[in-house]
Parts: structure tokens; sequence; C-alpha cells
């Protein structure tokens, strides 16, 4: 990881208890770039005043706390992957402070992204539905793809995840989608198909189709057919824990370090435009 500051960035983490929050901390333990420096979680959390790595076994001296603005004190950038409601309300608070954000929470609407555009206007933030180094490349492979296999090509995109994720499709497979209609100068808006029932009629020419999988403890799949004549590519990204999340998560606030404003995603982060 390459590091834009010689000190360490002060890193708090939301949903400190939850699996992911788990992640951020155990790969904050490990890096040499970054050092924990708040812990948040919800109040009434099981986690409330005990050291944000005990689960490690290790002590930090960070306390998870319900207090937001105690958790952010001597921060510089605040990485979350909560829900929504919540990703806002730290977005409103860290503007004010000037912490920067990591944000890999999904499922915005369209009102909701526009104010963390203007969040942005105040505080650099890396906003992205998935963090994973490989499911980024992933995109890029896609926007090629997609430019060669225009006409002739039924587009699918087919995701898994576990019994507990809230939202579907998934931001990531939302995101393959925008980038393939980007590519092939369209908006997916005008061209997703998201659920299929009954007498549905032949497929659509140029829709974008999603397909979606829920069960188990399934990390994320995502799978993405160019159906042609006589001819399939498939092109698939698979994760088999939340590691690649968590390292993408770190790489994107080391990277974030001397950016004063601005929304960036990882595609910024890699240097994949």
């Amino acid at each position: 990881m390459t590091v834009s500051s010689t000190q360490p960035r002060r890193v708090a983490i939301a949903g400190a208890n939850g699996r992911m929050g788990r992640m951020l901390i155990e790969a904050v333990a490990a890096s040499e770039d970054c050092r924990l420096a708040g812990a948040l979680d919800l109040a009434g959390s099981s986690a409330l005043g005990q050291d944000a790595m005990g689960f490690l076994g290790r002590s930090s001296g960070v306390l998870v706390t319900g207090d937001l603005r105690t958790g952010l004190a001597g921060c510089d950038v605040l990485i979350d992957f909560t829900r929504p409601e919540g990703t806002l309300a730290h977005a409103a608070v860290c503007a004010e402070l000037g912490v920067q954000m990591v944000i890999g929470t999904t499922g915005f609407s369209d009102a909701q992204r526009a104010q963390l555009d203007a969040a942005a206007q105040k505080i650099a933030i890396v906003l992205a539905p998935n963090m994973s180094v490989g499911v980024n490349v992933t995109l890029k492979l896609l926007e090629l793809a997609a430019r060669s296999l225009d006409d002739g090509y039924d587009i699918e995109i087919i995701e898994a995840h576990h019994k507990h994720k809230v939202d579907a499709p998934s931001g990531t497979a939302l995101k393959m989608g925008e980038v393939i209609a980007q590519a092939q100068g369209t908006r997916l808006a005008d061209r997703a198909v998201y659920e299929r029932y009954g007498h549905t009629g032949e497929r659509k020419a140029g829709s974008i189709g999603f397909a979606t999988v829920r069960g188990g403890d399934i990390v994320g799949d995502h799978t993405v057919l160019f159906a042609g004549t006589g001819e399939r590519v498939e092109i698939t990204h698979r994760s088999n824990n939340r590691a690649g999340y968590a390292q993408g998560s770190l790489r994107a606030a080391c990277w974030l370090a001397g950016r004063s404003s601005g929304m960036y995603d990882m595609f910024d982060v890699l240097g994949l435009r």
C-alpha cells in the first residue's frame, strides 16, 4: 500500500462490532499505514465501552462508543459500511468536523446520494459499492467488453449474497450495469429489468437483466453474461471472505491523504480512469 503521508492515517470504524467492522479493525491492526483512532456502534450494542480490539485478544486503548463526535475526535477518516440512514448521519458530522470518509454502504436513493454529494463539497469522500481491488479491475474489464460486445449480445447480471443482505440487487451488481450502459453510450435506468414473472414475452432487445440469489453465508458472487449467437462470454468475480473489501478500504483511506474535498471512487484510487 502506498501512502501519501509519512504519518499513519488515524482511522475510525463505523459498525465496529459487525462482521465488516471487525474485519476492518483487524486489517487496521495489521497495517503500518493506518492506526485505529475511533470505533463506533449503535446505542445498545453489547460492544459499547469495550476495547475495539478486544475480540482479537489485544488492547488498542480505543473504546467502542455510540457517541459520534467522541468516536471521531482526533480522526482523519471514517470507514463506513453500515446503512444509508446511518451513513448520512455520519456524513453530516464528518463534513462539520473535516473528517474524510470511505463509504462502502449500498442502497442509497437518489435523494440520499445528493446529500453525500453535498457533503463532498466540504470533505473528500471515496464512495464505492465494492472496495475490492479485484472487483474494480473486473469493472474495468466489463467496460472493455461492453464496448466490443454491443450489437447482438444480450446482457445478464447474476449476483449471490448471504441471507442477511437487505438490499437487492447488490450495489456491485448495479455498478456493473451502470459501467456497461455507460460504455455503450446509454443509461442503466433506460435498460434495466429487475423482475421477471409469469408471461413476460420475448426478451426486449438492449435490456440488461438482473438476477438475485440470497442464501447461507455467501460473501459475494457476481457474474456478467454476454450471450450472443453461437457463443457467450462470462466475466465472474467471487469473494471468499471480506478481507479484500477491508484491504481496499484502507488503500482508499490512505489515498485520501492531502485531499480536501471531492467525491471519488475506487477507479480514482486505483488509477483506472
